[in-house]
């Protein structure tokens, strides 16, 4: 018997799905959530602490099911998606920082963290975030949508608006200032 259920494909593209979540189709944020899930996810634990990512990751997406009605279509899914998680990440750390907590887990807070990994893993995991965030934001964007994202250069280039020469010479520098970081 075949399905009778109007339901989309997975192969559809971000364009078709948006289109009908706003024709009424919830499904199709499903399929966009679990398409886009696993990507927000690593980019959100490359710059919170351990214990905040699934609250954040989260936040990300009911604020996505929130705007997708208003997006319009202007950048691509994934940039509009990128922009938005980066935002909710800074409104994490503005909260945060207004109740008076550090910026990132100390390294002794790692060691209640370590699900499945070792406190030396946690602490080289901190150590990193905070590397990460006192470099510019070009420098940790192209560090993110290299390791996080797993894009490839020309992918990169493109996202950043840039050409690819460019892109390659920012990555090395951007990962020469992150060294410098942790090894300061």
């Amino acid at each position: 018997m075949e399905n009778t259920f109007n339901t989309a494909p997975e192969n559809a593209s971000d364009e078709d799905l948006i289109q009908r979540f706003k024709d009424g189709k919830n499904e199709a944020f499903d399929m966009l959530y679990q398409r886009y899930l696993p990507g927000v996810y690593k980019r959100v634990r490359y710059v919170v602490p351990e214990s905040d990512i699934e609250d954040v990751t989260q936040e990300i997406f009911i604020a996505a099911l929130k705007s997708l009605p208003s997006f319009r279509g202007d950048s691509q899914f994934s940039t509009w998606l990128r922009t938005l998680t980066n935002h909710k990440v800074a409104e994490f750390y503005r909260k945060r920082n207004r109740k008076q907590e550090p910026l990132l887990a100390s390294l002794s807070e790692a060691a209640g963290y370590t699900e499945g990994s070792t406190q030396k893993m946690m602490e080289e995991r901190v150590l990193i975030q905070r590397a990460l965030h006192a470099l510019p934001e070009n420098y940790r964007e192209v560090i993110l949508l290299r390791f996080a994202e797993e894009l490839q250069f020309n992918e990169i280039a493109k996202s950043m608006n840039q050409n690819l020469e460019a892109t390659k010479s920012l990555f090395r520098r951007a990962i020469s200032a992150l060294r410098n970081h942790l090894d300061g």
